[in-house]
């Protein structure tokens, strides 16, 4: 896994090699996968279901663990019947998952899985579990074959033409990504990176595909989540601070609040400034925040940004030196089980109902000219070149090392070609 520079594929970028190293009783492998739009986990699944079972296997050999769960949601029962096939005579259950959002949420994946809750600010490790996303299992399988991560699998959806999945090499441009769909429907656009909930907006086409980019979704520019995420951090804020009125919609419906975790966004409101109290007496209920979006995106009926106000809050603490020092005494909530937000009532509020459909696995036909492969794209330390301008490299090979005695991943060149810069990235050409 070190050598094949296997990483997260669904969030963060934690190297796997770390996580390898562990001892556990249980391996999750999370195929919640509830972004709206997003079905790039559910592809590779259905075509790929020797590879994701074997790497499952593959980490739970590594970690000593006994049991291995797959968390999949029911409602694609029909089109995994590959993957029932192939858990079969193996350590390995499948478990079937409600589609609400959000089911992928490491802490609500645990205990939807396995019935045990990861103490506040703690790990799945802390409960004697590792939990993997589903493409990460199909490196890691591919890595005992000696086999690098150069290709991500993403979604593309949205305002499209032909809305697909695809298998492309690391440091395709997000542009290359929307030709092989067949383009935008409409002439102006902007992509959320990895998801509407928890990604980023972007309107540079000229960006990279990533180890942990799930796919994007593309949506008019008019479109009121384009023009909600468009707006400063400040602004944000100081509409927050003038129109909260302490409803506390946005705590009801925290998916941590409702596990038992002391996450209360509307306390954290108070934090910009229209009480007499000081912020940090209020920001400390943010910092078990998940940052899943749903307080901002679907239950605020003011359509205030209380999860901008919780990333604010951390964001302060940390500066401040404040940790966390709240009840370890959780408790889910008696109404966990009634109050989950079902993923097509989510988009019906979102406004993208009309875009949902599948999103087909698709040969990518669109070869790049040249990928752009950040040499940071992991927790932990940028990777170190080990490749120079002008140095020809093939598809494979070692093009970033990890700097010793850090946390890091291995970079490889995804398409044969020549080196022609070296900067935050390493630019590749082809011949």
């Amino acid at each position: 896994m070190l050598e094949a520079g296997v990483v997260g594929c669904g969030g963060a970028g934690f190297p796997a090699h770390v996580k390898a190293q562990s001892r556990v009783e249980c391996v999750v492998a999370n195929g919640a996968e509830c972004e709206p739009l997003l079905h790039k986990d559910l592809e590779l699944m259905a075509n790929q279901p020797a590879s994701i079972v074997g790497g499952l296997l593959l980490m739970m050999e590594s970690t000593g663990a006994k049991k291995g769960i797959l968390g999949v949601k029911r409602k694609y029962e029909e089109k995994l019947h590959l993957l029932k096939a192939e858990v079969q005579g193996k350590p390995v259950e499948l478990h079937w998952l409600g589609d609400f959002y959000p089911t992928g949420d490491e802490y609500l994946l645990v205990y939807e899985t396995t019935g045990k809750l990861i103490p506040p600010q703690g790990l799945p490790l802390d409960v004697g579990v590792v939990v993997n996303n589903v493409e990460t299992l199909h490196n890691v399988s591919r890595a005992r074959n000696h086999l690098a991560v150069t290709t991500k699998y993403v979604t593309v959806a949205g305002a499209v033409k032909t809305p697909s999945t695809f298998e492309v090499p690391i440091g395709t441009s997000f542009a290359d990504l929307l030709k092989a769909s067949g383009g935008a429907i409409t002439p102006e656009y902007a992509v959320f990176a990895s998801g509407i909930m928890m990604g980023k907006l972007e309107t540079d086409m000229g960006l990279p595909v990533t180890k942990t980019c799930s796919g994007l979704v593309v949506l008019p520019i008019d479109h009121r989540l384009v023009q909600r995420k468009s707006l400063t951090s400040e602004s944000m804020h100081r509409i927050g601070k003038s129109a909260c009125d302490q409803c506390s919609y946005c705590t009801e419906f925290c998916p941590r609040y409702l596990l038992g975790y002391d996450v209360q966004p509307h306390k954290v409101m108070r934090s910009l400034g229209f009480t007499a109290t000081g912020e940090q007496i209020w920001n400390q209920w943010a910092q078990l925040c998940c940052a899943c979006g749903l307080c901002t995106l679907y239950a605020c009926p003011e359509d205030l940004y209380p999860k901008e106000a919780c990333d604010k809050a951390k964001h302060d603490l940390k500066n401040a030196g404040i940790k966390w020092n709240g009840s370890t005494d959780i408790r889910v909530h008696p109404i966990y089980d009634g109050r989950h937000v079902p993923l097509r009532q989510l988009m019906g509020k979102l406004g993208i109902s009309d875009y949902d459909g599948p999103a087909q696995l698709r040969e990518f036909k669109t070869v790049p000219g040249k990928v752009q492969i950040p040499l940071s794209q992991h927790i932990g330390v940028p990777a170190v070149p080990v490749v120079s301008k002008g140095q020809t490299v093939k598809a494979g090979d070692l093009i970033g090392e990890i700097p010793k005695g850090k946390l890091g991943a291995r970079i490889h060149a995804s398409i044969d070609g020549t080196v022609t810069a070296i900067g935050e990235a390493i630019t590749i050409e082809r011949k």
